[in-house]
């Protein structure tokens, strides 16, 4: 009889269960419910509505059961820097508000008021995003200092999920990182960058590491999924998750998280805080067994999407692929400009910036992927540039997971760009990472090398 791990993966815009089991030393999937998600507007607030979220937790984890396939352990990925706030009663205070929120606008200017940027990315290496929890933060403290005053706790968005599933109150170190309070050097909750920003030390709590037992789910969750398991934490950063699933047992390789954004990078042993990282934008997010994920946010995926969504009709990405791969146009636009981030027509965006450029304006939807996936592909060879002459290392391969390892013009075009070699899958990665963790909680695999041989064994990798 199998036994059945379940991961729920949670993204911006949907949620999914996975559950999978080991046959023959591979690893099987099966996805077993699937639901939307996205920000809704609340007391002039962009925000996650946590419950529904939670409801479709459920639904997913009882449909396990109506199947006949009961996980021995469940763990949650969402996106990172957001949180819940808690009071004493471990009631919900104000909203589960979203990063994209505009409550974060100036927070930065206040923050620098007690630390410089320079000193805040010495300590934590952690990139600026101006919605990074630390920012977060600040905004309450100065816009709604009642809610901090009231809170008792804050968690990560799946820390609140494991909250709510098994009564235990924990940060899970992966996603912990992304908000620029971690220290890399203590591993732990940086207390004095804590104290200097006035922030209640209280809301913070324990860090735990992936494959941390949370316990079984509360007597409420079972009788409403009809089963009890164990809670265990995977890297609950998906991007965490998905750089477990790196098909690779090489120090020298890289790796694109492909989807909405792009995350290119490297494993690092040690944190890289220093200034030249800094000037290239480059960021050390805590991984899996206390690896650095040392990488760099690119635009990635979302500038197709958005243009598929105004001028694509009802082409599929795959369609858009294979006609931008016979357009000869060679317009190249820098996807990592502010102006792509959330332009009121992503189409024109890129019209406006080869016209202003001086390069010829794309026509349609094929000329204008093509623009982007080009442009891509040059952002991932600058970037290895950056990462090589910071690291002083040489890389044999880039390995692309995620949705993204689909594109397959792009994974040409990455190849050709770099100059090495590219291997594409598992598309799977964050939840396949997901599930790793859990097994290796288990026993049920060895250690991160063997997850990983796991993952070549188990799905299909294409090179180029």
């Amino acid at each position: 009889m199998s036994t059945y791990y379940l991961a729920i993966d949670i993204g911006a815009s949907s949620g999914r269960h996975i559950l999978a089991h080991l046959e023959d030393g591979k690893m099987v999937l099966e996805e077993v419910h699937r639901f939307p998600n996205g920000m809704v507007e609340k007391d002039g607030e962009n925000t996650w509505d946590v419950d529904e979220l939670f409801r479709q937790i459920k639904l997913g984890m009882k449909k396990c059961a109506d199947l006949g396939k009961i996980p021995v352990s469940v763990g949650v990925d969402t996106w990172g820097v957001d949180f819940v706030l808690l009071d004493k009663d471990n009631r919900r205070i104000g909203n589960a508000v979203a990063y994209r929120d505009g409550r974060t606008k100036g927070m930065d200017e206040e923050v620098y008021q007690i630390i410089s940027e320079d000193d805040l990315y010495a300590r934590t290496g952690i990139q600026k995003a101006i919605f990074n929890t630390v920012y977060q933060l600040m905004a309450l403290k100065t816009k709604k200092p009642e809610q901090l005053n009231q809170a008792e706790k804050l968690l990560m968005m799946p820390d609140y999920f494991h909250y709510m599933l098994s009564g235990a109150a924990v940060t899970e170190y992966t996603n912990a990182t992304t908000g620029q309070l971690v220290s890399p050097e203590t591993k732990d909750w940086d207390w004095e960058l804590i104290d200097k920003l006035g922030y209640p030390r209280r809301i913070f709590q324990e860090l735990v590491c992936p494959g941390a037992v949370l316990g079984e789910l509360t007597e409420e969750v079972q009788k409403e999924v009809g089963y009890s398991c164990e809670v265990v934490t995977p890297a609950t950063h998906d991007t965490g998750s998905a750089v477990i699933a790196v098909p690779t047992d090489s120090d020298n390789a890289l790796y694109i998280s492909s989807g909405t954004w792009s995350l290119m990078g490297t494993e690092l042993l040690k944190a890289n805080c220093s200034p030249e990282s800094k000037a290239h934008n480059l960021t050390n997010e805590g991984g899996y067994n206390y690896r650095f994920r040392y990488l760099k946010n690119i635009m990635g995926l979302w500038m197709i999407q958005s243009v598929k969504k105004e001028i694509g009709g009802e082409l599929g990405f795959g369609e858009i692929c294979e006609m931008a791969s016979k357009c000869e146009i060679a317009s190249i636009v820098d996807c990592n400009d502010d102006r792509f981030l959330a332009p009121e027509n992503m189409t024109e965006e890129v019209r406006s910036a080869c016209r202003e450029s001086g390069q010829q304006v794309p026509e349609g939807i094929a000329e204008t992927a093509s623009v982007i996936y080009n442009s891509l592909a040059e952002c991932y060879a600058k970037t290895i540039e950056e990462i090589k002459d910071i690291t002083g290392q040489d890389y044999g391969c880039i390995h692309i997971v995620g949705g993204g390892a689909n594109a397959d013009y792009l994974n040409k075009l990455t190849a050709e760009a770099t100059g090495i070699p590219v291997y594409a899958g598992p598309t799977e990665a964050t939840a396949i990472g997901n599930l790793a963790a859990q097994m290796m909680a288990a026993g049920a695999l060895a250690d991160l090398k063997a997850a990983r041989a796991c993952v070549l064994n188990s799905f299909p990798i294409k090179k180029y």
